[in-house]
């Protein structure tokens, strides 16, 4: 088994997350997919951004749901990283999936609405995907459980993930309760027998965040569906290294 290598929120140990050269850096060091997370503008406008609010990445300030996405596309999202990011901008969800659409990759979107309650995110991000023909290739993940419950009404066959950093009891039998197929968990939660439970039950599990190259071996060990990490040419050198051992 080949477990996938998501870039998460991009290249983002060598470029500013989220952004578009994190992006395109991932996909050209052989990521198989790209992890980013979606918010929605003041005007309802999906836009890839982790933080709720905007002082971490951004020259802005105060809540990202409070500019329109006009607004957000004045402030520098690179500077912060490197001054050689100057200038880079916050991406949309449809520019995203317009770079996307013609490359052989898969795509998490982290559905941001664990501390906002965004109105209809789930049906918006959705309609996005659609459009350009991506949800073969498109997880959706979120730590709110009523948000997955809200995309399995949406389409009962979209892949849809419980991300979680809790050890609960009933873990998968709360995933499938709320109308998840498949499962992300950080890494402290992963055991062999978590593995054997979720490989029974045909769920998809997938690792987060995996920067350490003993923990990429461990994940591949394991058989792990997939890893998140911020270095994913790393990731595909223990990949192969381990893969040329078995």
């Amino acid at each position: 088994m080949n477990t996938n290598i998501f870039a998460h929120r991009g290249a983002s140990g060598y470029a500013p997350e989220n952004t578009m050269p994190a992006f395109q850096l991932a996909y050209e060091q052989g990521a198989n997919g790209i992890e980013t997370d979606v918010q929605l503008s003041k005007d309802g406008v999906p836009v890839l951004i982790h933080d709720e609010t905007l002082k971490r990445t951004t020259n802005g300030t105060g809540y990202v749901k409070d500019y329109t996405v006009e607004e957000l596309k004045q402030l520098d999202a690179g500077k912060w990283f490197s001054p050689k990011y100057a200038g880079i901008t916050i991406v949309t969800l449809e520019q995203f999936l317009q770079w996307g659409k013609s490359k052989n990759l898969l795509f998490n979107i982290e559905l941001k609405n664990d501390t906002i309650n965004y109105e209809k995110l789930e049906q918006t991000v959705y309609d996005a995907v659609l459009k350009y023909n991506l949800l073969d290739q498109t997880i959706f993940s979120t730590f709110n459980a009523k948000s997955v419950e809200r995309m399995n009404q949406i389409d009962p066959h979209a892949e849809v993930a419980f991300l979680t950093s809790s050890n609960k009891r009933h873990l998968l039998k709360d995933v499938i309760n709320m109308g998840g197929n498949a499962l992300h968990i950080h890494y402290r939660l992963l055991t062999e027998r978590l593995v054997k439970k979720c490989k029974d039950l045909h769920i998809p599990l997938r690792v987060y965040t995996i920067n350490r190259p003993q923990q990429m071996k461990r994940c591949y060990k394991l058989q792990c569906d997939g890893i998140f990490t911020d270095y994913p040419d790393i990731a595909l050198t223990e990949r192969k290294a381990f893969q040329s051992n078995e």
